[in-house]
């Protein structure tokens, strides 16, 4: 009998690790927390700390100080992580603070090149370019420069064949004034969508990983736990919104206090900041 393949494989993956690089602790989860089961060599990269400057939620859960909550987050990412085999050798930290990812896009591809360089993974999976989170979107764009073969001073390649396969995973946008979640905005580059169904007992597992993230109890409410959906990333151009209409972070501002036009002004200024063009062969 033929071996199935496994849903990355499906997408271009090659054999060996992959890369799974998110913007907060949680995100693995929402977009993957079951997958996470069938990838015992995964390396978990976050972006951020998950603890804003802004202490709202650090004081809704209970922290007195950005580093408290921050603290509490790695500690509910490392049970989570635990649960589905991977321990803390399997991960690493870029180090940005919760929403300021996008104030530091240079010096994170830069240190994500690195330490992909380090991996040399089959497959990179990330966020899409949605506009729900401007975190997210940073991610985004950080993965995609780093990628790019021009990037910094170093001309290695990732792996042996080149830049590994960019592979997404699914978390929220908006749509019709509301947040949708586990679903991609469509986009005419993208490959086409693996989804994987989770079964009852999956489902009750990916439920458990959740319950882990007790500080982000209200952000998880509605994130779904029967399928889990990941496709082909397309070559995106940063300099235009992801969709039409209100983003999802600007109804709520998140560190980007100028929306959409600011984060793409800041992601223009990185792209000249590293050198690379335009996906037209034109200048940054």
């Amino acid at each position: 009998m033929a071996r199935q393949l496994h849903p990355l494989e499906l997408l271009g993956a090659g054999t060996g690790p992959v890369a799974v690089v998110v913007a907060h602790p949680d995100d693995e989860i929402i977009g993957a927390g079951h997958l996470l089961r069938s990838l015992p060599d995964a390396v978990i990269i976050y972006v951020t700390d998950g603890a804003p400057h802004d202490m709202a939620d650090a004081r809704a859960a209970g922290c007195m100080t950005r580093e408290a909550y921050a603290e509490r987050r790695r500690r509910e990412r490392a049970a989570a992580l635990t649960e589905v085999g991977l321990g803390p050798d399997r991960t690493r930290d870029l180090g940005a603070v919760d929403q300021q990812a996008s104030y530091e896009l240079s010096a994170l591809a830069l240190r994500l090149r690195a330490t992909l360089d380090a991996l040399r993974p089959a497959a990179v999976l990330t966020h899409s370019y949605e506009g729900g989170h401007p975190d997210h979107d940073a991610t985004a764009f950080i993965v995609h420069a780093a990628a790019e073969p021009q990037l910094g001073s170093s001309r290695r390649p990732t792996t042996r064949g080149g830049a590994p396969p960019i592979i997404e995973l699914t978390s929220y946008h908006a749509s019709g004034g509301r947040r949708v979640v586990g679903v991609f905005i469509p986009h005419p580059a993208a490959g086409p969508e693996v989804s994987v169904a989770l079964t009852a007992a999956a489902r009750r597992r990916k439920a458990r990983l959740y319950a882990y993230h007790r500080s982000q109890i209200r952000v998880l409410a509605d994130c779904q736990v029967d399928v889990e959906r990941f496709r082909r990333a397309p070559a995106y151009d940063f300099s235009r919104p992801p969709h039409a209409g209100v983003l999802w972070y600007e109804r709520f501002g998140w560190g980007m206090p100028g929306g959409g036009r600011q984060w793409r002004a800041l992601a223009a200024a990185a792209r000249a900041e590293l050198g690379l063009v335009r996906s037209d062969g034109g200048s940054p």
